[in-house]
């Protein structure tokens, strides 16, 4: 399987994913950022890197048009979003529908969007963590695959979170790409997935040690 991983910051998923030997194949690193830290990453593990800087283009479709094209060009069969800040047009997300990642920093369903760690502690939850799921048009709403649980500690902060959260991340994002790669999980033409060859209900949950 031949993997493209977007990116916009540090890379530290990009990272973990460099470290797991998948046994599909990172063919190429695109960034909207061209300062990203996480091009570095790419070029120490000799892997292709593009950077497509999204303020040079009249649109979000103009500009998604154009990460298409360069993922054709790898010819890629997963893309995986690993802290790529561009919110992706419907369009371009229909194409990859079914082979497109993103992880985000909570429990989801619960909350979606931006500064997860506040809301969980604003929210008083007792559990908090990281889900890895399937892209669809609607933020954060694709089916989720696999999550990172861990309980809040009553002296746990956004920061504390935050780094413990980023630890899960590293740990349970390989793991579900490896199940694309080698088919442990596999996504239907009729949207279902499945997982050892049974039906994917709920995410699989994996606890912080």
């Amino acid at each position: 399987m031949r993997i493209a991983v977007l990116v916009s910051g540090h890379g530290s998923n990009l990272q973990a994913l460099l470290d797991a030997n998948l046994s599909g194949q990172i063919v190429g690193v695109l960034s909207n950022k061209p300062t990203a830290y996480a091009l570095q990453r790419a070029h120490v593990a000799g892997i292709a890197t593009q950077t497509i800087e999204h303020q040079n283009y009249a649109s979000r479709d103009a500009f998604d048009q154009a990460v298409h094209a360069q993922l054709l060009a790898w010819h890629v069969d997963l893309v995986v979003l690993a802290g790529f800040m561009r919110i992706l047009s419907p369009a371009f997300v229909t194409q990859w529908e079914g082979r497109m990642l993103n992880i985000h920093p909570s429990l989801l369903p619960k909350h979606k969007g931006m500064h997860t760690h506040a809301k969980a502690l604003e929210a008083g939850d007792t559990q908090h963590g990281c889900t890895v799921h399937f892209v669809t048009a609607q933020l954060d709403s694709g089916q989720s695959l696999a999550q990172g649980v861990l309980t809040v500690n009553v002296d746990d902060d956004q920061d504390s979170l935050a780094q413990r959260v980023h630890k899960l991340e590293h740990k349970i994002y390989p793991l579900v790409v490896e199940w694309l790669c080698n088919k442990t999980l596999v996504y239907q033409a009729n949207g279902e997935v499945l997982l050892h060859e049974k039906k994917l209900h709920d995410p699989v949950q994996i606890f912080e040690e």
